[in-house]
């Protein structure tokens, strides 16, 4: 019997970019306006939209075999989780930013200052096992507070020995805290606009994060699984792969052929045929993306009839193995 795979995917602010990436994959997606369950054109695999804070807890637990995510809520999960693929979409930066009035340059110096005068730092957050770690690890913290934990403050729980440093949960519209209620936060930016928009400045980074594919290692231990993930992932890294390349046809006379060839970029080699016409070729070959405004000038001199595709996949299939012993 065929072994299921159970996939969990975003639901939110990176869900858009997520389904195109499996419309390219699977070529056929089918239920999502209707329901939270999703159909692949592979019946082998079950997929399900969640929240991709609970995504990485999920798959470690082994609700799910498969999933996608943020490295962010990975690390705030502290998941022991297998990242196999960076899907490359989704990059954020996780930022500490405060009132662009306040007079602190760094996340050290706002600390120092307010020790110094025995006020309470607060902090907002959805992010409170990485925001209390980050900040536990600032030089000027453990001069003024040692190893102790700062306060965790949520509707349910309070956490953490150290008062002068609070952390508060968010739920949702962080940037718009301060600096009434909260003196800081720790949130993402793609663009960094929207804490302009609110008069906020960054004064540390905590992490660069992007969507990526992780799995349960109980699940890469299965034989049938980890096959079928294997595959998963094949089809998904050509989709990643093949963003960045263009497929390129051009027609080239047998007297520039050799210069041509000379001069053009290929993934491994172009294909070469003869036409109908004697005396000329068609070459067919893929290049990066960045690659091609350098190369039309040597295609205006060498060349006619230049037809340029975005391929949908590239598939480097004898690259895709997942080890047991990797696991």
């Amino acid at each position: 019997m065929p072994s299921i795979v159970k996939f969990a995917v975003p639901k939110g602010t990176i869900e858009e970019a997520t389904f195109r990436l499996l419309e390219e994959a699977w070529q056929r997606v089918s239920g999502r306006a209707r329901t939270y369950r999703i159909k692949l054109s592979d019946p082998e695999i079950e997929v399900k939209l969640l929240r991709p804070q609970e995504i990485p807890t999920y798959i470690q637990e082994g609700l799910y075999d498969i999933g996608i995510t943020g490295r962010d809520w990975i690390r705030e999960a502290r998941a022991d989780v297998k990242i196999l693929l960076d899907l490359e979409y989704g990059k954020v930066k996780q930022i500490i930013a405060i009132p662009e009035n306040f007079q602190f340059n760094s996340l050290d110096d706002m600390i120092t200052a307010y020790a110094k005068d025995k006020k309470t730092i607060r902090i907002s957050s959805e992010y409170l096992t990485t925001i209390s770690a980050h900040i536990k690890s600032r030089t000027a913290y453990k001069k003024y507070y040692g190893s102790s934990d700062p306060m965790i403050i949520t509707p349910w729980l309070r956490i953490g020995e150290n008062k002068n440093v609070e952390i508060f949960l968010s739920f949702g519209a962080t940037e718009a805290k301060p600096p009434e209620d909260v003196d800081a936060i720790c949130d993402i930016t793609e663009t960094g606009t929207t804490l302009v928009q609110n008069n906020l400045k960054i004064i540390d980074k905590v992490m660069e994060s992007s969507s990526v594919l992780i799995a349960n290692k109980n699940s890469l231990r299965d034989d049938k699984k980890r096959e079928k993930i294997a595959d998963m992932v094949a089809l998904l890294r050509g989709v990643v792969e093949a963003r960045k390349k263009l497929h390129i046809f051009v027609n080239v006379k047998k007297e520039n052929l050799d210069e041509l060839l000379s001069k053009l970029p290929a993934l491994k080699r172009p294909t070469i045929s003869t036409l109908s016409e004697e005396g000329w070729y068609g070459v067919n070959t893929i290049i990066d993306k960045d690659e091609f405004i350098k190369i039309v000038p040597i295609m205006r001199k060498l060349a006619q009839g230049l037809v340029v595709t975005e391929p949908r996949q590239i598939l480097p299939l004898e690259e895709i193995k997942i080890e047991k012993e990797d696991i």
